[in-house]
């Protein structure tokens, strides 16, 4: 998936995995996968996607500082 965000492309195929998370099972409403990468330039954003009945029920890129994708980590641990 690509996104461009404040003139600045997000893009999931060149940029490198951190960290995956899924919840639940392929097809559950609740379920959900939360990805955070790292781009060639050094920026973070998390990438999300889910069932309806989740917390991310659209796919979607954030962006991220340094500091929140640390703190995302640091909570995923």
């Amino acid at each position: 998936m690509k996104k461009i965000i404040c003139n600045k492309l997000y893009d999931t195929e060149t940029a490198e995995v951190l960290k995956k998370v899924t919840e639940g099972c392929y097809g559950c409403p609740e379920g959900y996968e939360e990805t955070l990468y790292r781009t060639p330039e050094g920026s973070y954003f998390l990438y999300v996607n889910g069932g309806e009945s989740s917390p991310h029920p659209k796919e979607e890129i954030r962006r991220m500082s340094r500091a929140k994708a640390e703190e995302w980590l640091a909570a995923k641990e």
